[in-house]
């Protein structure tokens, strides 16, 4: 499971779907003041929870409203450089691969003080049935994810 790369033919980088800045605080770190590993998850989440939200996917309604929904089926991270309380970091969502059933959502952490990457990830996503069986991803949300890869 690899991310696709986030540069464009060019080296530069492709622009995010959504991004979020935060300061990194005290419930984000170890006692040594690095940034605990499981705290990137919860972001990732947030974020592409409210991408999925601002066009109209709200996960709470999707059964109800297209009769389906969404499950995470993987997640990974790997973490590139240290970061530290009071960083201030923008997590980048980008979409990534679109299969069958499941989407790749990507994920890049840079630190804003010296445009740093220190972390990145990837949330696979699966489009399910309301027994949970996997569906192909509907058009509405394929169109969605395709205007973003």
């Amino acid at each position: 499971m690899t991310a696709a790369p986030t540069a464009t033919s060019n080296g530069e980088r492709r622009p995010p779907a959504h991004q979020h800045t935060q300061r990194l605080s005290y419930a984000d770190t170890d006692p040594a003041g690095i940034l605990y590993y499981a705290t990137w998850f919860p972001r990732m989440e947030a974020l592409q929870t409210e991408w999925l939200f601002l066009h109209g996917f709200r996960q709470d309604t999707l059964l109800e409203r297209f009769g389906w929904w969404t499950v995470s089926r993987a997640t990974r991270c790997d973490y590139l450089e240290a970061a530290r309380l009071f960083d201030e970091i923008t997590i980048e969502l980008r979409v990534g691969e679109i299969g069958t059933s499941s989407v790749r959502f990507d994920f890049e952490m840079w630190r804003c003080a010296d445009d740093t990457l220190v972390a990145t990830a990837s949330n696979w996503l699966v489009t399910v049935s309301p027994d949970q069986r996997p569906i192909r991803i509907p058009e509405i949300l394929r169109e969605r994810l395709a205007a973003e890869a």
